[in-house]
């Protein structure tokens, strides 16, 4: 991989050879292992088994949770905050592990509307839960350092399942819990 950064580096007319960039490949190789990270990892360790009885069936949310992504157009980066919402059907997660579940499908090549359903799916498919819902608002920089260079527009994706889908009363609640209204 430094070869081949090596090479682009080389291409887009600058001396790979000068000091600030000797160790740039290295350094890139490095960046884009851990920022893709996601793809070399398993969900069913990640989870690592922190599902619990519970005879809650009130709705959990964990928000503001930080994310950094790469979009898969231009390779460059995206970031924002997830907030997930889910009520139980006699399981529940450990909290901690809604924020490496965002972790597992951000760090990867990835658009904003993908991440948000891989979200929801997973928590669907390890907890079968009464319901999930998952926002996402994200910054692109693809959006804002080329192309149409907006500087102050930001995404919101959703993924709804369950009762988050079915009941608006339930939405509704979420929404505004996580500071979203609803019009």
């Amino acid at each position: 991989m430094q070869e081949l950064i090596k090479k682009i580096i080389s291409m887009l007319g600058d001396d790979v050879s000068r000091e600030g960039l000797k160790k740039t490949p290295f350094r890139v190789e490095k960046s884009l292992k851990f920022l893709t990270s996601g793809n070399r990892q398993n969900l069913k360790e990640i989870i690592n088994g922190a599902i619990f009885d519970s005879e809650n069936n009130e709705m959990v949310i964990v928000k503001d949770i930080e994310f950094f992504s790469l979009c898969e157009h231009h390779m460059l980066p995206f970031f924002g905050k997830c907030h997930i919402g889910y009520i139980p059907d006699k399981k529940i997660l450990g909290l901690s592990k809604f924020a490496r579940i965002t972790n597992h499908f951000s760090r990867r090549l990835q658009i904003q509307e993908r991440l948000t359903s891989l979200i929801a799916e997973s928590i669907d498919d390890v907890l079968k839960p009464l319901g999930v819902a998952v926002v996402i608002e994200g910054m692109h920089l693809c959006m804002m350092m080329r192309g149409v260079q907006k500087q102050n527009s930001y995404s919101v994706t959703s993924a709804l399942r369950g009762m988050f889908k079915k009941d608006p009363r339930t939405r509704n609640e979420f929404l505004m819990l996580i500071g979203k209204s609803c019009k």
